[in-house]
């Protein structure tokens, strides 16, 4: 059989000191027909005299004059069908792959056309037998909008001892390795670029079953990730934002209703708590994501529109993968830690 065409993008700022290593590792990899496009974002490093030199044939490197985010660097090249192939993978400068790791993904993604996204199990670069942060064993939310992994929930990550070994549905895949299938970009509609950063993937992934496509976890494909989960106020705010931002756009109006403000509570509940821990970074974080918001709403609107108009499932469907119980509430309350131990799982996770 002939494989399918992959197009493997590799968004890169500042970040020399992986990128020879993901390059080397994508070199293993043992795939008739990929190639690899490297995004430099404006970097400073020495990444664009690396990219300027000697690179294998398979290497096409897109240089942009200063950083353009995540979201936007990405989309410049999912428009460019001369760039792209029948499939496209997004995957951060600093991983390294197993070399059978895209073989395994496509096999799965050739199984069934209604099959819209995939995303490998992902280690950790640095502890090679612990999930990574960033997407670890398949990404799901509760239902007011908190992302989680099996593997990973908040700052608690699992070692990796075969728990998640199984082939299944999941709510999102993690942008720091994905496979989409690159012609359901034309009709769901590429990464927004208001993200920036951060929770663009799932807000992808939810827009991708909302046209009725699923999400699959691949355990055999095996990608090591530096990653990590790290406090910066950046973070928290764009995480807090964003998150926001997904549930706005993408709930029906009556699952707004019934779950938004829980989670307004819940937010302002944390800001209290931030406050009384003696963290004004943290509490300013949430409240900027709110003004962010209500400024933007007008666009927010319009955006949401176009989302709801074009829904083909109900979000009984979209629920279905989400946990039923608040994950904030059953980890920072109840000290569950790990995946297994939450209560209103649901059954395809378990």
């Amino acid at each position: 059989m002939v494989s399918p065409t992959v197009s493997v993008i590799v968004l890169n700022y500042n970040g020399r000191r992986f990128l020879e290593a993901c390059l080397l590792s994508l070199e293993r990899t043992r795939y008739d027909d990929f190639r690899v496009i490297v995004v430099d974002n404006g970097s400073t490093d020495g990444s664009v005299e690396m990219l300027t030199g000697e690179l294998p044939d398979f290497v096409t490197p897109v240089f942009n004059p200063t950083n353009l985010g995540f979201s936007r660097a990405l989309n410049q090249i999912l428009v460019r069908d001369d760039l792209c192939g029948e499939y496209v993978v997004l995957l951060n400068n600093d991983t390294e792959v197993d070399e059978r790791w895209l073989d395994a993904l496509v096999r799965v993604a050739e199984t069934d056309t209604k099959i819209g996204a995939l995303q490998p199990k992902l280690l950790s670069l640095s502890e090679r037998d612990r999930f990574e942060y960033a997407g670890a064993a398949g990404g799901f939310l509760d239902r007011l909008g908190y992302a989680l992994c099996r593997g990973r929930i908040f700052y608690s990550i699992e070692e990796d001892a075969g728990q998640y070994d199984d082939v299944c549905e999941i709510c999102w895949a993690s942008g720091a390795a994905m496979l989409l299938r690159h012609d359901l970009l034309r009709e769901v509609g590429l990464l927004d670029e208001d993200f920036w950063m951060h929770y663009e993937e799932i807000d992808l992934c939810w827009r991708l079953r909302l046209h009725g496509y699923r999400i699959m976890y691949v355990p055999s494909s095996v990608v090591y990730h530096y990653g990590g989960g790290g406090a910066n106020p950046r973070v928290h705010y764009l995480n807090h934002r964003n998150s926001i931002l997904t549930l706005l756009k993408n709930y029906s109006g009556s699952s707004l209703l019934r779950d938004f403000p829980r989670r307004v509570f819940l937010d302002l509940a944390n800001v209290g708590y931030a406050l009384a821990k003696r963290d004004a970074l943290w509490a300013r974080s949430i409240v900027l994501a709110y003004i962010w918001v209500f400024l933007h709403l007008p666009r927010l609107l319009h955006k949401r529109r176009i989302v709801q108009r074009q829904r083909r499932v109900p979000d009984e469907e979209i629920v279905r993968l989400m946990v039923r119980d608040s994950v904030v509430w059953q980890y920072f309350v109840r000290r569950r830690r790990v995946f297994s131990e939450l209560s209103g799982l649901p059954a395809v996770s378990r």
